[in-house]
């Protein structure tokens, strides 16, 4: 069957259709997708602004129309963080309902981790043993671990590249700044780390697009050579890269390799976080996954339909 997934995160607005089987893997048919930063689009109440209601709006009806000009039997939406903890999140998705039909279903974060952990799992196979996972978004960071395809820990901590950047760096990149983003997200971070490091890991994974651009600025290979090469985020180069990151614009983060645009004004933030998780969970590396929470819906949903077959 063909399905088509609507992720509103706190980055980008993105539909995937994919060609889904039982027993086979999900496989990407079309994608739609458009930046619109609803984590920064956020007013001094903590609503999401009016022209952040119209954009997206706008790109969740573009997105129906994707979908039946792509032969999706059907659609199913979701959003994370940015929607979750708007002051008007109510609101938001009542009028995104009103005004293009679609149910938005708003994921906690807990199963944005569990969900985006399913799909690492399905990824990398039982060979991986017992998994920790990260994920930064635009609004959160997401910590899961466990051995099966449940994970035992499941997390979201508000310590996304998007949040962060608006709260602590919007008005410029400086030491004092730098500093107490750094304290702050190592704080959060530590405040309940023992729960995931008392397990252990046998396979330390990092999904979302921050990591990726850092795995790619650090080295790893471009997204040409295919999802299958092995990449991985190295812990000490990224330790050598920040502080050249720290001096760096926007638009010279913007010419980096991996890096877009839209999100160039954010890697800084991300890089905090991503040197802080591999530090205080002790990780010389990531390893990369190509599939993360979207994946991870779509193979719930397959889930689903194969237990009522």
């Amino acid at each position: 069957m063909r399905l088509g997934v609507l992720d509103i995160g706190s980055n980008t607005g993105h539909l995937l259709v994919v060609d889904a089987w039982r027993g086979a893997a999900p496989m990407p048919a079309y994608s739609h997708k458009q930046p619109l930063r609803l984590a920064e689009h956020l007013g001094t109440d903590g609503a999401v602004t009016e022209s952040g209601v119209a954009a997206l709006t706008e790109f969740v009806a573009s997105s129906v129309q994707v979908a039946e000009d792509k032969g999706c039997e059907e659609m199913t939406g979701f959003a994370t963080s940015a929607v979750r903890d708007a002051a008007n999140s109510d609101e938001v998705l009542a009028h995104i309902r009103s005004e293009t039909g679609v149910e938005l279903e708003v994921l906690p974060g807990e199963d944005e981790a569990r969900l985006t952990f399913l799909a690492v799992r399905r990824w990398f196979g039982w060979s991986s043993g017992r998994l920790v996972v990260f994920d930064i978004g635009g609004g959160s960071l997401e910590i899961a671990a466990g051995a099966d395809e449940a994970p035992e820990v499941a997390q979201s901590l508000p310590l996304g590249a998007a949040r962060l950047t608006r709260e602590h760096l919007a008005r410029g990149i400086d030491p004092d700044s730098v500093r107490e983003l750094r304290r702050k997200i190592r704080a959060d971070l530590a405040r309940d780390a023992g729960s995931v490091l008392r397990q252990g890991h046998d396979h330390a994974v990092a999904t979302s697009k921050t990591f990726r651009s850092l795995a790619r600025i650090c080295g790893a290979a471009p997204s040409g050579e295919g999802r299958l090469v092995r990449r991985v985020l190295d812990a000490e180069a990224l330790h050598d890269v920040l502080p050249k990151l720290l001096e760096m614009t926007a638009d010279d983060v913007a010419d980096l390799p991996g890096v877009s645009a839209s999100r160039a004004h954010q890697i800084v933030a991300g890089a905090l976080v991503a040197d802080a998780v591999m530090d205080l969970f002790d990780l010389p590396e990531l390893e990369v996954c190509p599939w993360a929470l979207r994946e991870g819906v779509i193979l719930e949903r397959l889930d689903r339909i194969t237990r009522r077959g």
